[in-house]
């Protein structure tokens, strides 16, 4: 939401804030369910029974076309890929293994060149959509109106579809966005998108004292499955269980965002009475891994090339976990083509797929996994969403909780940045935790675990 329509919509009383949602809910609605969807919709369902062989023969052209248009069109790949000694004619006969010759994409090159040379020079109308920016500056990806539907396509057939669902059943939102403007938990602490029949919950204000608000809104909207954050939703789930209240029964949870654990699954199928299938993917929409009917994660080889490599950039041994590297076939307007996204997967050693499709198999994804921070009031967060986004000159940044009501956030950031910035982070964290304490401590780098892993949220408080 931009700054002006965010600050009259938390002037709005709420019924003005679901008409408000749910105008836009119609827009976006369109924007993935209208033109290219039904096609290529089917178009995915088609593949879901193709061949080792077919799939490597369909991996291969799609790998030679989108590096043949990235270097006819893409001033960043032009230019970096005839530094590194390549042709136009070399990704004519370009073939599946020879993609490790090519040269990565770091997220700071796309965090910098994101919107100018990373783009297109044949694209046409889109907008931009921006990662999560939990950790610094997100990113930001170019979505035309063919893109975004042809990825909504992946996600129906792929995520929903594989968990018995459809994108026309009800659903319970927990994600990012700032639905309830304050920190103060008093009131209604979710709101309704009449156009997609979701209900969208607080990721901010989940404890004890409010679980019964959003069962409250479970059972109002009469909601089939929840998706979302797992962390929050198991938060939700866990307080419902705790509380001694009575769940509704769900058809699926479908998880995102953070590392979905045994007890997640088993407190999800006791609370809600069904099963929760996992997924990943990210708004670079490069590639996705979903979960089948019989609880495999599978890649899906038609949303691009999922390299699992090891420590010495070598594809990964079957049961070997490795760095996530992708390649997306369904972005012309902004390749991502080796792209290191800075997540981590297990390659799963039994590579037989009991559901017959001939997909990788995934153990586990790996993730980023981070501390949850435990606000004055009880209430659990885990991922900060926005609070760091449109800061200009902010490259990383850490959240540390000291005590229930003290903050430290480390933050590297470039020559510009401004003194005012602090004070918008300051301003922005309190409203998601009340009135706390923040110290924001500007570092040259910030140090990772012991597991080499970058963990933008850290409590020192007893985590249970």
């Amino acid at each position: 939401m931009h700054s002006v329509f965010t600050l009259l919509y938390s002037k709005c009383p709420i019924a003005i804030q679901n008409l408000g949602i749910s105008i836009y809910g119609y827009f976006w609605k369109r924007k993935r369910f209208g033109g290219v969807f039904d096609l290529n919709k089917e178009l995915f369902r088609s593949r879901n029974s193709y061949s080792k062989l077919e799939w490597n023969d369909y991996q291969t052209i799609e790998l030679r076309k989108i590096l043949i248009h990235a270097f006819d069109n893409v001033p960043f790949y032009t230019e970096k890929y005839k530094k590194h000694g390549f042709k136009r004619s070399d990704f004519e006969i370009f073939k599946l293994s020879d993609i490790q010759k090519l040269p990565f994409l770091e997220k700071e090159e796309l965090r910098k060149y994101g919107s100018t040379s990373l783009l297109s020079k044949t694209r046409g109308k889109g907008e931009f959509h921006s990662s999560s920016g939990s950790t610094g500056t997100p990113t930001s990806i170019f979505y035309s109106p063919t893109f975004h539907q042809t990825w909504s396509a992946a996600f129906e057939v792929r995520i929903r579809e594989w968990a018995g669902l459809n994108n026309k059943m009800k659903r319970g939102m927990i994600g990012g966005r700032r639905v309830v403007s304050t920190a103060n938990s008093n009131g209604t602490l979710y709101r309704y998108n009449t156009a997609e029949k979701q209900v969208y919950f607080s990721a901010y204000h989940i404890s004890n004292k409010t679980v019964a608000n959003y069962l409250e809104g479970i059972t109002k909207y009469q909601v089939d499955y929840m998706t979302g954050y797992a962390m929050s939703n198991y938060f939700l789930a866990s307080f419902i269980e705790k509380s001694g209240l009575k769940a509704p029964k769900l058809s699926a949870v479908i998880t995102s965002s953070e590392k979905l654990t045994p007890e997640m699954r088993a407190t999800f199928r006791r609370v809600y009475g069904c099963e929760t299938y996992d997924s990943y993917s990210g708004v670079e929409a490069c590639g996705l891994i979903s979960e089948n009917e019989y609880g495999q994660l599978l890649f899906s080889p038609d949303t691009g090339v999922m390299e699992f490599l090891n420590d010495v950039g070598l594809e990964c041994s079957l049961g070997e976990e490795g760095e996530i590297v992708s390649t997306g076939f369904l972005n012309y307007d902004q390749p991502l083509i080796r792209y290191r996204i800075g997540d981590k997967a297990k390659i799963s050693l039994d590579q037989k797929n009991k559901c017959g499709r001939n997909m990788v198999v995934v153990d586990e994804i790996v993730g980023r996994v981070e501390d949850k921070i435990i606000g004055p009031d009880g209430r659990e967060i885990v991922r900060f969403h926005s609070l760091f986004a449109d800061i200009p000159s902010l490259v990383l940044a850490q959240i540390i909780q000291e005590t229930l009501t003290d903050y430290t956030i480390l933050i590297v950031v470039e020559d510009e940045f401004k003194k005012s910035s602090s004070d918008i982070i300051k301003s922005r964290f309190k409203s998601q935790l009340g009135d706390v304490t923040i110290n924001i401590n500007k570092v040259l780098e910030i140090p990772k675990n012991k597991n080499g892993k970058f963990q933008a949220v850290i409590s020192k408080l007893k985590n249970s």
